[in-house]
């Protein structure tokens, strides 16, 4: 019980601060008397102790987090160390609309429920989509789930709360997974870093001076739109230059494109069906030594290395961190990623940088959803 107490108290008082303490502490503190300040204190210290009580000597803090992605759903219970606690998943299929949010709601009331049984509080919840959230119309943008196309999530995931002293956060995934790797993974420590996701599209995370850059709309970030090479065609019209050449699906397609191309040169790609080429069969056939798919990474990885360098020059980080399911395979090219970065970037940034493979693969998106509701507990409680 006193193990529990304390481990509450420095919780309360390293994260979770009250308002009303935080302005008496700063009025004694401008008194220039020391024995003022030592009151401020004490007092400070009594009333952390008091919240301890008000909250229930048994109740241990915990936050929720959950992972929209588009075939499945991953939530947890972390504890204020970044542990988790619980962890479930639930199958996306073809649900879409309201009927998606009705199960995220159904799956965060289940971790609070583990965690009231588990003698825990749940103070906050995170949220990452596979998209853009809108922060000011508090709205969701996720082209590959049905009907999310500025759906009001956070005002319907707050009517499943059904709790208004628990916090909601919501981010997209690109931020939440920076998020992931600066509190668990290899960002940590870092104040200027940038995570770039590529899967079935490309996103970045972008954290600059300890905070994150989501822009006015939550649409900073989407660099599978960056310019990389003239003149501009329509068929980028759906998703930009970059991603149509160096995303997942984009890979699938720069192969076929390549394919129709060089009619006259055999590749082993040639024995698929066209419609379901897809970035694995490409790297397959790269370390078979196949002319087409190594020309089809030669062209990826030039593009990767443009776009760092374009990123690097302008944001000036410490770390640039490769995620998403091509990084993978693709972590065997960062050196030659890092060549081509070279080339174009500013030379003093670029040489102050280090590429490095995300080490959470999978999990930085969800475990950011951790971050992002600790960082919730401690702005409200700072009163900002």
């Amino acid at each position: 019980m006193l193990l529990r107490a304390s481990i509450c108290y420095d919780f309360f008082k390293g994260v979770y601060p009250i308002f009303k303490i935080k302005v008496l502490t700063r009025v004694f503190l401008h008194e220039s008397c020391m024995f003022f300040k030592i009151i401020a204190y004490l007092i400070r210290d009594i009333l952390y102790l008091y919240c301890i009580l008000a909250n229930g000597m048994n109740k241990g803090i915990g936050v929720i987090g959950v992972d929209i992605g588009g075939t499945k759903i991953s939530a947890a219970l972390f504890l204020a160390n970044g542990n988790i606690l619980k962890r479930e998943i639930r199958p996306v299929a073809e649900k879409g609309g309201r009927e998606l949010v009705g199960v995220i709601g159904d799956l965060v009331l289940s971790l609070i429920r583990h965690a009231k049984d588990s003698d825990y509080r749940v103070m906050a919840v995170g949220v990452c989509v596979p998209g853009i959230y809108d922060p000011v119309r508090k709205t969701a943008w996720a082209p590959n789930i049905p009907d999310w196309a500025h759906i009001p999530l956070w005002d319907m995931l707050n009517v499943h709360l059904r709790d208004s002293t628990i916090e909601l956060v919501i981010e997209s995934d690109r931020s939440c997974s920076i998020l992931g790797e600066i509190w668990k993974g290899c960002a940590q420590g870092c104040t200027d870093a940038l995570f770039i996701a590529v899967g079935t599209g490309i996103g970045a995370g972008i954290l600059c001076n300890g905070q994150i850059v989501a822009g006015r709309n939550g649409i900073a970030g989407a660099v599978g739109w960056m310019a990389l090479e003239p003149p501009y065609l329509r068929k980028y019209d759906s998703w930009g230059n970059f991603e149509h050449y160096a995303s997942g699906n984009g890979i699938a397609r720069s192969a076929v494109e390549m394919l129709a191309e060089t009619r006259e040169e055999k590749s082993v790609l040639d024995n698929l069906p066209i419609a379901e080429i897809t970035a694995y069969h490409v790297f397959e056939a790269f370390e078979a030594n196949d002319s087409v798919a190594m020309a089809v990474m030669d062209k990826a990885i030039g593009y990767w290395g443009m776009a760092v360098a374009n990123l690097v020059s302008v944001f000036n980080p410490q770390k640039v961190i490769f995620g998403g399911g091509i990084f993978g395979p693709a972590v065997q090219f960062l050196g030659r990623i890092g060549q081509q970065a070279e080339l174009w970037a500013q030379p003093l940034a670029m040489r102050q940088v280090a590429l490095e493979a995300s080490v959470l693969k999978g999990d930085a998106g969800l475990i950011g959803t951790g971050c992002l509701a600790i960082r919730a507990i401690r702005k409200r409680a700072h009163g900002s």
